[in-house]
């Protein structure tokens, strides 16, 4: 029974986890070469691309910290010149007896991969619904279960139905616009930080839960499993239109990179 519990748990934590680490990381590397590639001009086009997704990470932070009851004390939307180089915070304070503000950290602190992606994906539905439509089918077919090769297919097939809409005007608008929010999605060493210290309270309570709902109603448990399951599937829709906006806005910048050296 323990073991049955322990798997569950595992493929919960997989299910949350995993998307949200890997896709973020894609996304902070595609934005550290993104800037670096425009060499000394890379922090006029962080100002520049920052006046639009600076407010809006930072917002995203400030939401979570509303939706779990912390205390915010001081905003900065947007700043240009500091000598640290960041563009925007959110201060705020929470009370670490409460169990409920202390998983929020974790949420706080990744607001920006979660929120950004989730914008991204209600702007691109407003735009452009059929092609949101025919990405989405091809994401959630993705499954380990169906091979490594099967889930590449499926991957690829959802690049190229973002692709296919290429000759429309509003195809054009939402990659502009994207870019101004995707290429500030990346996480500081701050909220790394509050993550982290979010990230295992979240661990345990998910445990104490687990173990209580098998114990009690494992037919729940595994309910519980299926739920995430298809909340991991739209997380990685979100997150898969913001990769590609990334990628695309990459690509771009070793253009200029190539076109400079000549």
């Amino acid at each position: 029974m323990f073991v049955d519990i322990l798997m569950e748990y595992l493929m919960q934590m997989l299910l949350i986890l995993v998307p949200i680490f890997v896709f973020g990381l894609l996304i902070a590397l595609c934005n550290r070469f993104f800037y670096a590639n425009f060499g000394s001009r890379g922090k006029t086009v962080c100002y520049i691309t920052g006046f639009i997704g600076t407010p809006v990470h930072e917002l995203s932070h400030a939401l979570m910290c509303l939706i779990f009851g912390h205390r915010i004390h001081e905003i900065k939307l947007f700043q240009v010149g500091a000598e640290d180089g960041t563009l925007g915070y959110v201060s705020h304070t929470y009370r670490k007896t409460n169990v409920y503000q202390s998983i929020g950290n974790f949420f706080i602190g990744i607001a920006p991969i979660l929120v950004i992606s989730a914008l991204l994906y209600l702007i691109a539905w407003l735009l452009m619904p059929a092609m949101v439509a025919q990405m989405s089918g091809h994401i959630r077919g993705i499954g380990l279960s169906d091979g490594f090769g099967a889930a590449l297919q499926n991957f690829f097939a959802a690049i190229g139905a973002f692709f296919a809409y290429a000759a429309n005007w509003r195809w054009w608008v939402f990659l502009l616009v994207g870019m101004f929010l995707a290429l500030h999605m990346t996480l500081s060493h701050a909220d790394l930080k509050g993550a982290w210290s979010g990230l295992i309270v979240l661990l345990l309570l998910f445990f104490v839960v687990d173990v209580i709902l098998g114990f009690a109603a494992p037919a729940f448990l595994h309910t519980f499993t299926a739920w995430l399951m298809t909340a991991a599937g739209y997380m990685i829709c979100f997150f898969s239109i913001a990769l590609i906006i990334d990628l695309i806005a990459l690509l771009i910048s070793f253009l200029f990179r190539l076109i400079r050296r000549r």
